[in-house]
């Protein structure tokens, strides 16, 4: 069944949201060669925490950590450990905070230093299908139309949709319904409702679409091994228009990058954007 939010429920949200916005461009300038995941992993449940915010994967289905972090060939779910980040190197962080009784929880793949052009490509092309999916979110419309934009949109450039792992609805609890899978057929599925708020991540990998799990019983790797990328978005249904809780604006400030990709997403008051 799919809770909706009223414009009350949905400002707490974009609090919880931007705690995790805030974390993650907190950390962009500490991912570098030589820095490890569990030290930014510490980093982060800091943060979080002096934000008057819980970590929220921290002790959720039993996940040791307080971020996902997951380079180069894994897909999801990696664990954060005391191995140094390379040169070249990419890095998924999947972060989610609590507050007000709502959960935040969005993703950004970083690059550590400078990446192939391929994988550079990759994350490119990752980014924009986030972005390309988020549009099909409205009004009229249902769940398979933005798993095709998304498919359609990454599958063209040649790069596998991973089928396994979706996106969700978000709010008291971190996985509500409706799911969202990266692929699917238009018109197909649920219909969206005023007031959902959902988190939208594809999962596109360089090569395959499949994946394989390691031991660990948490990470997901591509099944050749070759880098995936991951970027999520917390959205919400407000007038029959897709907008953005969850910002990469903190992650371009912190790194110097100028972009107005999220721009056309973005709260209106009283003429000034949120």
């Amino acid at each position: 069944m799919i809770i909706t939010k009223n414009p009350e429920e949905i400002e707490l949200m974009r609090e919880s949201a931007l705690i995790v916005s805030k974390t993650l461009g907190m950390l962009a300038p500490h991912i570098k060669p030589g820095v490890t995941t569990l030290e930014l992993d510490k980093m982060a449940e800091e943060f979080i925490r002096d934000h008057g915010a819980e970590p929220g994967f921290l002790g959720m289905y039993d996940f040791p950590n307080s971020l996902c972090m997951s380079p180069n060939a894994q897909v999801v779910h990696g664990i954060p450990n005391d191995k140094p980040m390379e040169e070249g190197d990419i890095i998924s962080i999947d972060c989610g905070a609590l507050k007000n009784g709502f959960y935040g929880d969005h993703a950004y793949t970083f690059e550590v230093g400078e990446v192939k052009p391929e994988v550079k490509e990759l994350l490119d092309a990752t980014k924009e299908s986030l972005y390309v999916g988020i549009r099909e979110f409205k009004a009229g419309n249902r769940v398979g139309d933005v798993g095709y934009a998304i498919q359609k949109y990454t599958e063209d450039r040649g790069y596998g949709v991973v089928r396994e792992l979706v996106g969700h609805g978000l709010g008291a609890t971190m996985h509500e319904d409706p799911e969202m899978p990266n692929y699917g057929k238009r018109g197909r599925g649920k219909k969206f409702l005023e007031g959902m708020v959902v988190a939208i991540e594809p999962m596109i990998n360089l090569g395959t679409k499949r994946i394989k799990q390691l031991p660990d019983g948490w990470t997901i790797l591509t099944a050749d091994n070759k880098p995936s990328a991951h970027f999520e978005h917390d959205v919400a249904l407000v007038d029959g228009k897709p907008q953005l809780l969850s910002t990469f604006d903190y992650i371009y400030e912190s790194l110097g990058i100028e972009s107005d990709e999220e721009h056309e997403f973005k709260a209106q008051v009283y003429g000034k954007e949120l």
